[in-house]
């Protein structure tokens, strides 16, 4: 095998991309450098860092479940969007009482509720149609043509019932959130607890039979187990760490460019940041479809969502609680509640299309377009009304997308109401055999 063409040259390659930001970093001369190269060196070696995370998450798969390797990934890729939340929830916590804090404390909720719709309207619509445009060109199984305009889809794997039955019941409940005053302790422990659940289910499922695979997960792979699973803790560690400490400046970098250009910076810590600190997660995923592996990239996507619409949420009120000095409730306003519902409907309209673990090019475009007017409808408003009127205005705009979304939503669940009560049947089979009991997988409908 040629050098250049060995597993290890890319390991070596990759790492090597990241070796300008680990120097920058540990030197602490971040704060020397201009805001594009700052976004030019964090930039990279968050690239990196994302393959070394797909290559640790498909090396696992081996040794533990595939949804246990991917939920693990997840909380990585993600992690970049919790340390920028937690600085914010932290900052309303040490500044209670003052206007610096009622800010800081709204956009905490607003970087949160940024994110969450970036990876359902960016990320499971671009991902699902960048998918069957690479089936032109590869064999992926999961891609099925089908006759009419925009029909072609992606069969989903069934087995990803749990997350999304998980998915739905903590979008159920965050459509309350907003009637509590804010975001509690209350919200942490159901928020939190259904994560666990879930993660107590999945992990004790079985260790699938794994794809076969190539290049350096395949390497990893053929070593003996101690030392494959060495290799697969170092690259979670490392790449990890990277994340952690490169997304930041990375999302700060694009937010003072931004505003160099005229771009309001609420705007920006809305939906710049939470683009930045997801992109380790869009890269992993494309990564996966690259490879054919469309089905691990949609679990890996759904995995995120389930961790940041759970564990998210509730890691606001600890940091909150812990800047204050005291259990607290971390408040937001009428602008904030309006961006928690549209989030819970969009996410609810996600899930009322993924039901039947199918969605298509219509499908995907029609998530993707009702994101993109939504935010493209209160920019415009933003740019050319005076403040308080933009922020009457675009709360009227909340609510009516709101409104689209819930209507969609239900509609589609009225229609594959058969499938919902088999994704919730399969659930209940999961967790019957998680915790020991006998149960046989119910028969999904057609």
């Amino acid at each position: 095998m040629s050098r250049l063409r060995h597993p290890l040259f890319a390991v070596i390659l990759t790492t090597l991309l990241t070796v300008p930001w680990v120097f920058v970093w540990a030197t602490g001369q971040a704060h020397s450098l201009s805001d594009l190269q700052t976004v030019a060196v964090s930039g990279v070696a968050v690239l990196g860092a994302s393959f070394m995370l797909a290559w640790a998450a498909e090396t696992a798969e081996k040794d533990v479940p595939r949804a246990f390797a991917l939920a693990v990934l997840a909380v990585l890729a993600v992690a970049p969007e919790y340390a920028v939340d937690a600085l914010y929830a932290w900052t309303a916590g040490a500044n209670v009482g003052t206007a610096r804090g009622a800010e800081a404390a709204n956009l905490a909720v607003a970087n949160m509720t940024g994110a969450n719709r970036i990876l359902i309207g960016l990320g499971w619509s671009g991902i699902a149609l960048f998918t069957i445009y690479r089936s032109g060109s590869s064999s992926d199984s999961a891609v099925s043509e089908q006759s009419g305009i925009w029909a072609d889809r992606i069969e989903l794997d069934r087995d990803i019932a749990t997350e999304i039955t998980f998915l739905l019941a903590a979008t159920a409940y965050a459509f309350f959130v907003p009637f509590m005053g804010g975001i509690g302790m209350t919200d942490t422990i159901i928020l939190v607890g259904l994560y666990l659940a879930y993660i107590a289910i999945i992990i004790r499922g079985e260790v699938d039979e794994h794809e076969e695979q190539v290049g350096v997960p395949a390497y990893f792979q053929s070593w003996s187990k101690g030392p494959r699973i060495a290799a697969v803790l170092g690259l979670f560690f490392y790449s990890g760490f990277m994340i952690y400490t490169a997304v930041h400046p990375f999302a700060s970098g694009l937010e003072h460019l931004g505003e160099a250009l005229g771009i309001p910076s609420f705007f920006m810590i809305q939906w710049i940041a939470p683009l930045a600190s997801e992109s380790p997660e869009l890269i992993v995923v494309a990564y996966l479809v690259n490879k054919a592996r469309s089905t691990a990239g949609f679990n890996a996507l759904i995995s995120s969502k389930l961790n940041q619409w759970t564990l998210l949420i509730g890691t606001l009120a600890v940091v909150y609680s812990i800047a204050l000095g005291q259990i607290g409730t971390l408040p937001f306003d009428e602008k904030q509640a309006a961006e928690i519902w549209i989030t819970a409907a969009q996410s609810f309209f996600a899930i009322a299309l993924l039901t039947n673990f199918k969605i298509s090019v219509r499908e995907a475009i029609g998530l993707l377009v009702l994101f993109v007017t939504q935010i493209v409808a209160e920019f415009y408003i933003i740019q050319r009304m005076p403040e308080a009127e933009a922020t009457a205005l675009s709360i009227d705009i909340l609510y009516a997308y709101t409104v689209i979304y819930m209507l969609l939503g239900v509609a589609l669940l009225a229609m594959r109401r058969d499938e919902l009560r088999w994704l919730l049947d399969r659930t209940a089979s999961n967790a019957r055999e998680a915790i020991g009991g006998q149960s046989s997988q119910p028969e999904h409908a057609d």
